[in-house]
């Protein structure tokens, strides 16, 4: 084989639909590092993204591993819209913060589509993450129900503003009204140290 022939680059490409990216560009990221996790690692970098496609080029002479790695990619293409969203691509398509995530989590109006547990690079350590349903994370983009939701909780931290308030003017009226249920005070002694009234009630004679 000649070097000429050696200079001829193989050459594949896989357009992502909008249904796998959702109209996210950190989606589109993803899907891409999710190809790349698939691939032999002498292959990984010979696949990236241009202008939403997938794009595959090796040298002539990488022939076989070429093959492999289309194939790949091309199975992996079969279930693209089905890729699981991770949490920075959910908050990215939904225009959400992580503490509304958290949140929406939490109460189960964003509902969680399992769990998955990588390695960060360079490191030992682990860490854990709810995926979600791209299906599902489609339905709500299309609803507008992050919008309902964010009037949900701003209604809902109102009611409890207004609870909190209610509940610590009523503890402040008990303790006021407590003054007035008070039993009476004793009578005072005498600056002698009798009781007060102490002579009327001997000379009336009641202890004799």
């Amino acid at each position: 084989m000649s070097k000429q022939d050696n200079d001829i680059e193989l050459l594949r490409t896989w357009k992502l639909p909008p249904e796998a990216t959702l109209g996210s560009s950190v989606r589109t990221k993803g899907v891409l590092l999710e190809m790349r996790a698939r691939l032999p690692i002498s292959s990984k970098k010979s696949l990236v993204l241009d202008a939403g496609e997938l794009v595959l080029s090796m040298s002539a002479n990488s022939k076989t591993q070429f093959q492999t790695a289309a194939a790949i990619v091309s199975s992996a293409m079969n279930d693209i819209e089905k890729l699981p969203v991770i949490p920075r691509e959910i908050e990215d398509i939904l225009t959400i913060k992580p503490a509304e995530r958290y949140r929406w989590l939490a109460d189960g109006r964003l509902p969680s589509a399992g769990t998955r547990t990588v390695r960060l690079r360079g490191r030992a350590k682990q860490i854990t993450f709810h995926v979600f349903d791209p299906k599902v994370v489609e339905d709500l983009l299309d609803n507008g129900l992050v919008d309902q939701w964010r009037e949900e909780d701003v209604a809902a931290a109102a009611e409890n503003r207004r609870r909190a308030a209610y509940k610590a003017k009523l503890q402040r009226s008990l303790k006021k009204g407590a003054g007035f249920d008070s039993p009476p005070e004793a009578e005072p002694m005498e600056a002698s140290g009798k009781l007060v009234g102490w002579d009327e009630f001997r000379r009336n004679g009641f202890l004799r």
